[in-house]
């Protein structure tokens, strides 16, 4: 019987991994959801000892070229254009690359006879569950291309998002490296050069350039020293957050970050309602988009809320009462799923409210981003301030005294 490795998530929200014996992905999957499993990926068990390293450093699909290929495929298919052919046609097209090798595995899976999701399901890495169960959905239903034109719009959104993440913290880090590099600089090799002549003048000196002595040493002699402690506390993070409660508490602290914590609550809420509203609109059944979409938000917090959610609904419950019990919905979202419950609109209120969280997202970022540039400002300029108040004031003391 094949073995199938597996990485899955508990009702409650914690992440096991492991293997499981079963004859195909099906059976493997149905078997998983017995024992309370919800799988995240599942594949073949190959045996080799070093398919996991390999599998973590294989090439990753940008997002702006799997909407464009998504896109792409929407616009063949919507011209009447046969699936096979589809892939064919985006195949040759596409450029020497990762997406270009899973295009043609695709291209192999459809000419078996298997479905354009079961197809794509062989590559996990590049396409999520969601994106396999709406096609599959869009499959069954017969508005496939009507799912792949969602589906890119969804994309194209989601790498706007990040685009302007990126693009807005590329000045600030920049100023912070800058400004690191050229106080480095001044205490590992300018500063001790004019010490010198303070520490020959055997003066009493002022406990500010004391302090300025004491760092500057620290960073010629003992640099090795602080090199060794950053590389102990990598590697000491790196292994704690390997474990789930571990990984718990920092998602739940994050979430209570002064500055981050609205900004990721945001970000959260507006990928949740748009993901589970494309699932629904899609016409995914709401118990299976519920586990889809808790598999998608990354927070564990926000993921055990959701299983909890997903367990009252299997109980008869609705989504607007289960969110409506954890503070980490807001009443905004709330209202507006109990609004399109009743009216049987709740694909379209849950796109209105993940466009809403959206919007305010991108506020709080451009106020924040304004915020953050002169604060680093300050900062720099009270860091240059202590070395230059440092170094003076031991020369206007020396003054007096000659004078």
């Amino acid at each position: 019987m094949p073995t199938f490795r597996y990485s899955a998530f508990r009702a409650a929200g914690s992440e096991v991994a492991g293997t499981i014996d079963a004859e195909n992905l099906r059976d493997a999957r149905l078997r998983l959801k017995n024992q309370g499993l919800y799988p995240k990926e599942l594949v073949p068990d190959t045996g080799l000892p070093g398919d996991t390293q390999r599998r973590s450093w294989r090439r990753r699909v940008s997002i702006a070229d799997l909407s464009l290929m998504t896109r792409r495929l929407a616009t063949l298919i919507g011209s009447a254009v046969p699936v096979f052919e589809a892939v064919t046609t985006l195949y040759e097209q596409e450029r020497p690359g990762e997406l270009k090798n899973i295009l043609n595995r695709v291209r192999d899976r459809l000419a078996e006879g298997s479905t354009l999701a079961k197809a794509l399901g062989g590559a996990p890495h590049v396409f999520s569950e969601s994106y396999i169960s709406m096609v599959a959905a869009g499959e069954a239903s017969g508005a496939l291309e009507t799912v792949l034109e969602k589906l890119a719009g969804f994309q194209e959104d989601q790498e706007a998002v990040r685009s302007k993440v990126v693009t807005s913290l590329a000045y600030p880090i920049l100023m912070l490296v800058v400004g690191s590099g050229v106080m480095l600089f001044l205490l590992a090799f300018v500063v001790p050069k004019i010490i010198t002549v303070f520490q020959e003048s055997k003066a009493t000196l002022p406990l500010i350039t004391i302090i300025l002595i004491k760092v500057s040493t620290l960073l010629q002699k003992g640099w090795w020293l602080l090199v060794l402690a950053g590389c102990g506390a990598a590697i000491g993070y790196d292994r704690l957050r390997r474990r789930e409660s571990v990984r718990q508490w920092q998602d739940r602290w994050l979430l209570r970050l002064p500055l981050v914590g609205p900004l990721m609550q945001r970000l959260i809420l507006s990928r949740f309602a748009k993901v589970l509203g494309l699932l629904l609109a899609s016409g995914v059944p709401v118990i299976r988009a519920m586990e889809i979409t808790g598999d998608v938000v990354v927070n564990r917090e926000y993921r055990g809320c959701l299983a909890q959610v997903r367990e009252e609904l299997i109980q008869g419950g609705t989504l607007a009462a289960g969110l409506g019990k954890n503070p980490l919905f807001p009443p905004l979202l709330v209202h507006m799923v109990a609004v399109g419950e009743k009216g049987g609109e709740l694909e379209q209120m849950l796109a209105k409210a993940g466009g809403a969280f959206e919007k305010e997202f991108d506020t709080a970022v451009t106020r924040s981003m304004a915020l953050l540039e002169p604060l680093l400002v300050l900062g720099m300029g009270i860091c240059v301030g202590f070395v230059v108040i440092a170094v003076l004031l031991p020369i206007f003391q020396l003054n007096q005294l000659i004078k």
